[in-house]
């Protein structure tokens, strides 16, 4: 048996070289073949240093890109992923050093004004991404270092909390604690020192800690399970009623309710109920399509017009234990990420 791994083992490294050696000689199918496997975790890791699907994208098509030219660099003394890694991570910094951050967005209805928000928010080019884009990449073998699950690390709350963290604190951060790679990994990848590693995920941790919901939290039912099920139908169904009794008892006390790209933030049962009731004493309504963001069940929102239903946002819930501890609205231009369509034919031709 022994004798048979190590005969598969020689096997995929002989592969592994041939494709090298085949990609430095300018073969673009052997690079590909090369770098696909890790294609989808890279995505995800430009996507927690940014915050924007759309910038993450952008970033992962310069380490591609940087990666087939600098080929003759890799010296093979680190694994290939964690060369990429490094690539990835840097073009991600100089995006935010150089960033120009989309405008946070005015409310833009005129004649019709929104309750008082209890505060505004300083993460507003915060997107959702795509659960059909995890698949491969949140289930990669961790380093030891990895303090987190991969799940809780792409969810809305805790991309939010990286967003606040300056670049560097960012990148070791999530080096460390979410990948889980070695401090001498990290500081080479950051051509740093390891004093200077440690020294970042210090003030990293204290001010994620300090960011994160409360850890004594009821923790949310798995994904897909019969629990999720349920709390996701009667919201279903409430915001569809415009039931805002219903709604409310749905919700935690301190639930929190977001916006992104405008500012506007509602924290609370009471502030988010008065803005809840203001949506529905529009007399408007609504329909939601279900999809899923960041591990967390979503909606695409659609308003109900007579000759059909016309995209206006869509929501990602929190959910904790049975209820629903955070709500976060983004714009109908999300909807395309996901699948959505801006527009769904009425169900029932008009009379």
């Amino acid at each position: 048996m022994g004798l048979r791994i190590s005969d598969e083992v020689a096997g995929v490294e002989s592969v592994r070289t041939d494709l090298m050696s085949r990609a430095r000689a300018g073969d673009g199918e052997a690079f590909r073949a090369l770098t696909e496997p890790h294609r989808r975790e890279l995505q995800v890791h430009c996507y927690r240093m940014l915050g924007s699907v759309q910038d993450a994208e952008d970033a992962l098509q310069d380490t591609m890109l940087a990666a087939w030219r600098g080929l003759e660099q890799f010296d093979g003394r680190a694994a290939l992923r964690t060369w990429l890694y490094r690539i990835a991570t840097n073009r991600c910094l100089d995006a935010l050093r150089g960033a120009r951050r989309r405008p946070a967005k005015q409310w833009d209805i005129p004649g019709i004004e929104p309750p008082e928000p209890t505060g505004l928010g300083e993460i507003h080019w915060l997107e959702p991404y795509p659960d059909a884009l995890l698949g491969g990449a949140i289930s990669v073998p961790l380093g030891p270092e990895a303090r987190y699950e991969q799940t809780e690390s792409i969810s809305l709350a805790f991309v939010t909390a990286l967003q606040i963290l300056p670049p560097r604190q960012l990148a070791v951060l999530i080096l460390r604690d979410v990948l889980g790679f070695h401090a001498n990994e990290v500081a080479e990848m950051l051509d740093t020192t390891i004093e200077s590693v440690k020294s970042a995920l210090k003030r990293a941790r204290a001010g994620m800690q300090r960011r994160l919901p409360d850890p004594a939290r009821e923790q949310p039912p798995a994904n897909g399970s019969p629990a999720e099920d349920a709390i996701v139908a009667k919201f279903v169904s409430t915001y569809e009623a415009a039931d805002i009794e219903a709604l409310v008892a749905l919700l935690t006390d301190d639930v929190f309710m977001t916006m992104p790209p405008m500012p506007l933030e509602y924290r609370g049962l009471d502030s988010v109920a008065r803005f809840c009731a203001f949506v529905f004493g529009s007399g408007q309504q609504f329909e939601l399509v279900p999809t899923r963001a960041n591990g967390q069940p979503a909606f695409g929102v659609y308003r109900r017009t007579p000759t059909g239903s016309h995209g206006v946002g869509l929501f990602v819930l929190a959910l904790s234990g049975d209820r629903i501890s955070a709500m976060t609205r983004f714009e109908e231009t999300v909807l395309p990420t996901f699948g959505l369509p801006q527009s769904r034919p009425s169900a029932v031709g008009p009379t």
